[in-house]
């Protein structure tokens, strides 16, 4: 891993990045991280909503 490279952790700000998904563009928070996948809470005004979601399709945001 290069010293530029940020590692994905519970309690960190991401943002989806996958075309394919409906939810490409929106950030949330890590609420936990299991293999591969991260469950990703994603907050609206009245709706929460969490999704697991790949790694590969999360940046930090």
């Amino acid at each position: 891993m290069h010293n530029s490279e940020r590692v994905i952790l519970p309690g960190s700000s991401v943002v989806v990045n996958d075309c394919q998904s409906i939810y490409n563009g929106y950030k949330g928070f890590v609420q936990r991280i299991t293999e591969d996948r991260a469950a990703v809470l994603f907050e609206g005004g009245n709706w929460d909503k969490l999704l697991t979601i790949p790694i590969k399709n999360l940046e930090l945001g």
